[in-house]
């Protein structure tokens, strides 16, 4: 991650949970982490941190495990949706980054950057996703993809007209995908400015 620009969500306040130490898990804990850890995501850890170096879950990851059971059924949308071959890395990192931008998500915005970035996306292309524009240079299903997610956020939905727009260039299957991917990212984004957990180990409560 480079440092040039402007604007990057910033924390949402003073963390409120802790980061859960590998060895004092309960044995449901470890289950679930043991899945994420060595789960299709280890793949991806240079690009999207799962923990710290004491090995801790981070972000969103260290909050499923406050509650096990639906934890365990978050984690595994997350990881169908991460891997899922209906969109392109570009795509699906911007249609991320731009969650992250409109929710103010420190931890999402911070968590894939670097990923946006491996898939070619420019530092100025991040910076008009922060100034809430659609980045010049993309193809149009790309331009979509960042308009789309935009009013979903923002207006809760799509009008007729953008409807019929986004199921003539996507298709009925990729607007479903891209539906389902923001909701997942907003409710990470929610999970997150409500618990608050740590991004290093000096901010921990």
């Amino acid at each position: 991650m480079t440092a040039e620009l402007r604007g990057r969500p910033a924390p949402a306040g003073i963390p409120r949970v802790a980061l859960l130490e590998p060895d004092e898990l309960t044995a449901d804990q470890k289950l679930l982490y043991t899945t994420i850890t060595d789960g299709p995501r280890r793949t991806q850890t240079s690009q999207v941190p799962l923990t710290d170096p004491e090995g801790r879950l981070l972000g969103p990851f260290g909050l499923m495990l406050l509650h096990t059971r639906l934890g365990s059924v978050v984690q595994a949308l997350g990881a169908a949706l991460r891997f899922d071959d209906t969109f392109t890395a570009r795509e699906r990192e911007l249609a991320i980054l731009t969650v992250a931008a409109c929710r103010a998500s420190e931890f999402e915005w911070l968590a894939h950057e670097n990923a946006a970035r491996a898939a070619g996306l420019t530092s100025r292309q991040l910076q008009q996703v922060l100034d809430a524009e659609v980045p010049e240079g993309l193809a149009p299903p790309e331009e979509a993809i960042v308009a789309l997610v935009r009013r979903l956020i923002i207006e809760r939905g799509l009008n007729d007209d953008l409807y019929a727009d986004a199921t003539n260039l996507l298709g009925h299957d990729r607007l479903a995908a891209l539906v389902w991917l923001v909701g997942y990212y907003e409710m990470l984004a929610v999970a997150l400015a409500t618990f608050r957990p740590p991004l290093r180990t000096e901010d921990t409560p």
